[in-house]
This record gives structure tokens, sequence and C-alpha cells, in this order.
């Protein structure tokens, strides 16, 4: 018994970093769109753009991070516990793909944007939207935490 939970401590401790350091992440990028709440000058078309340009920088980071880091380690992790996560994560994560397409649809958008008052004015008109995205899909991943990490954390302890 001694042994296995040596085990999971080295498969799992890990994860439990790799999370946090994701989350840390996420209130950076809550900060960073918290700063765009402001009501902009839009004849300031260059520093609005690099604010959105920052955003879409941090949100893209932070996607990838999820996808590509974090979410492969939680199924790994629900797997090895085989307690009914994978089944959770079979529900939650199509719902979190779409909140990554609307994301990566935001930042298309500004890619293609012109730097000018009227293209910085429908961006902006578009930030209200991101961030209920961005919380529907904070919402989404915190349920997968929860169900495929949080619950093994003591046996990983």
């Amino acid at each position: 018994m001694l042994e296995d939970c040596r085990n999971a401590r080295e498969r799992w401790g890990g994860v439990t970093e790799l999370v946090d350091r994701w989350l840390q992440a996420r209130q950076r990028l809550i900060v960073q769109y918290c700063g765009l709440s402001n009501s902009p000058d839009f004849s300031q078309t260059e520093p609005l753009y690099e604010q959105l340009s920052s955003l879409c920088e941090q949100l893209l980071d932070y996607v990838s991070a999820g996808h590509f880091e974090v979410y492969e380690q939680l199924m790994n992790e629900a797997r090895e516990f085989d307690d009914g996560g994978i089944e959770v994560a079979n529900r939650v994560y199509p719902k979190i793909s779409k909140t990554t397409q609307e994301m990566l649809a935001f930042n298309d958008l500004l890619e293609v944007s012109e730097k000018n008052e009227e293209d910085m004015r429908a961006m902006y008109a578009r930030v209200s939207r991101l961030g209920e995205i961005m919380e529907e899909r904070f919402e989404l991943e915190d349920l997968l935490i929860e169900n495929l990490h949080n619950a093994h954390a003591d046996q990983v302890a």
C-alpha cells in the first residue's frame, strides 16, 4: 500500500504543479481581460490594438496549455484511477472545444482587423462576449479539475 501511494505521488504529484501554474495563467488572463473593461478612447487605435493583441496572446497560450498539457495529464490520471472521470471528461471536453473555437475566432478577427477606430469599436463590442465564453470555459475546466484530479488528491499526496 505504501508503494502504491509512493507511485501515485511520483506519477501524479506533478499534475498538481501543472494545474497550479495553469490556474495562475488563468488569473493573469482574467486581469488582462478586466483591464479592457474601461471605456476606451477609440481614437487611440494603436494602444487599443496592442491591448487586444496582448489579450489574444495570453488567451492562446492559456488555451494551448490546457489542450496540450493539462487536459492530457488529467485524462491520464482519470484513466489510471478509473472511477468515472473519463465519462465526465467525455461530456465536458466537447463543450470546452466549442469555447476554444470561439476564442480562436476572436483572435482571428483581430488578426484581420485594421488599426482604425471602426475596427477597434467592432472588436471591443465583441470583448463582452469573449468574457462570457471565458467564464463558461473556466467553469467547465473547474469541473474537470474537480472530477479528474482533486477527487484523487488524497491518494496522490
